[in-house]
């Protein structure tokens, strides 16, 4: 499977709307200390509103493309793999000059920190917005609302793998299309992209490739249980989602910092 550009489908589509959401959704900072209880109160009102909000994005692109994925959701991880690499050159990558500006005054640590915090919250939410579904009046197709969490979730994750080479100084090399698609081989792997020249390359049938699609099998089996009864799936999903992804960016940030030259601060 070699990157190629393709237009994604309907549900990746709106997963790609999903991660804008659910990271503008994690930004969102909680007031802190006990004069701040209204302000509190206040930022609780307004996440469960974002949260609504996401779960309606993710909602109604599963029953948009429910159509178009019908059999894309039967293939399974393959399907996934081929809608991740379509995604990824699309995803709202920061570079190291707009996070420094957005992060001011951080180090390389504790910026790395801040990203990986933020994704884990974006991926929490997306989780609870898609347990939030079991008690509408009605759900989306079966299988669409699995595929719908999986690849927005991956989204997140793909984006912080990005940034955090960002972060570390090693930017995969060539375009952005080979330079996402190594960024997905990272993911995969769970570990940073080693700078060869040429970058990586997901070839069908290949170890990696494989690889890949055993991760996504693994990923989508995990957003099962946010689909659990009432509330409970939107508890499982937060929280099940919340520690993988900070797990993940624990293990890409402790790979790139061996090899950084960040490591020690910033450059000059």
């Amino acid at each position: 499977m070699e990157p190629t550009g393709n237009e994604p489908d309907k549900v990746a589509e709106a997963a790609l709307e999903a991660v804008s959401e659910a990271v503008e959704l994690a930004d969102r900072r909680r007031p802190r200390g006990r004069l701040l209880s209204r302000r509190r109160l206040a930022g609780r009102a307004e996440r469960a509103r974002g949260v609504r909000q996401l779960g309606g994005v993710l909602g109604s692109a599963a029953r948009r493309g429910a159509h178009v994925t019908r059999r894309g959701v039967a293939s399974g991880s393959r399907w996934l793999s081929g809608q991740v690499i379509a995604m990824a050159p699309r995803l709202p990558v920061r570079d190291l000059a707009v996070l420094r500006a957005q992060f001011p005054g951080r180090s390389p640590e504790e910026l790395a920190d801040a990203l990986i915090d933020g994704a884990a919250r974006a991926s929490a939410a997306v989780g609870a917005a898609v347990g939030a579904w079991a008690v509408l009046p009605f759900l989306p197709a079966a299988g669409a609302e699995i595929a719908t969490e999986t690849l927005s979730v991956v989204g997140i994750e793909i984006k912080l793998v990005a940034e955090l080479h960002e972060v570390y100084g090693m930017r995969a090399p060539g375009g952005v299309i080979d330079r996402m698609t190594s960024y997905v081989g990272a993911w995969a792997q769970r570990r940073g992209v080693a700078l060869a020249p040429g970058g990586l390359v997901l070839a069908a049938g290949s170890p990696l490739g494989r690889q890949l699609q055993r991760r996504l099998a693994a990923r989508a089996g995990r957003s099962i249980f946010s689909l659990g009864p009432l509330l409970t799936g939107a508890v499982a999903g937060a929280m099940i989602n919340r520690r993988e992804t900070r797990k993940l960016g624990r293990m890409i940030r402790d790979d790139l910092r061996r090899r950084s030259p960040h490591r020690v601060g910033w450059p000059d």
